[in-house]
């Protein structure tokens, strides 16, 4: 005997709904991007998918250049978006608005207005944790400010751009 359709239906939008939930847990999620911390590269208002599966479940380990979400080492209810910039084990250095990894510079042509923001002194980035700056330096509140980033607290890296259609693509 046939499944009447009403409970087919319902069937259909559990299935769906269970399915939906799960890749917004373990695989994929949205973020709206809420300041200008990160111009050029994303602009306030910019909706992002953050593959929360590769750090958590793949294991990848964070590289140097990555866009990441994590959860804000201060409120971690809130969730932030930055470039990660020192590793583990790295020394970050600044110096009139250049950033320089374990003395050498970072080549950085994603960063807007370089040489406005301050020189901070030589500091060692602690095993687990990531030092992390927004690409608007003058106007990113980030690891400068609030410290390190625990390995634990991110959520994923930040690689596609969905909104608005005209900036559609991936991050860089």
């Amino acid at each position: 005997m046939a499944k009447p359709m009403w409970r087919e239906i319902a069937e259909t939008v559990v299935y769906a709904l269970l399915l939906a939930l799960l890749l917004r847990t373990f695989v994929i999620q949205a973020f709206w991007i809420p300041s200008g911390s990160m111009i050029p590269t994303l602009d306030p208002g910019d909706r992002v998918l953050v593959l929360k599966f590769w750090y958590s479940i793949l294991r990848f380990e964070p590289k140097r250049g990555d866009i990441v979400v994590f959860r804000y080492p201060i409120d971690p209810s809130r969730d932030f978006v930055k470039r990660v910039i020192g590793l583990p084990g790295d020394s970050v250095e600044i110096k009139d608005g250049r950033v320089f990894i374990n003395s050498r510079e970072l080549a950085e042509s994603y960063v807007q207005n370089p040489d406005n923001f301050t020189s901070e002194a030589p500091i060692a980035v602690p095993k687990d944790k990531y030092f992390c700056l927004g690409d608007n330096r003058p106007n990113s509140q980030d690891s400068r400010f609030w410290g390190f980033v625990p390995k634990n607290y991110l959520r994923g890296p930040a690689v596609l751009r969905y909104w608005p259609p005209s900036r559609i693509g991936r991050l860089e």
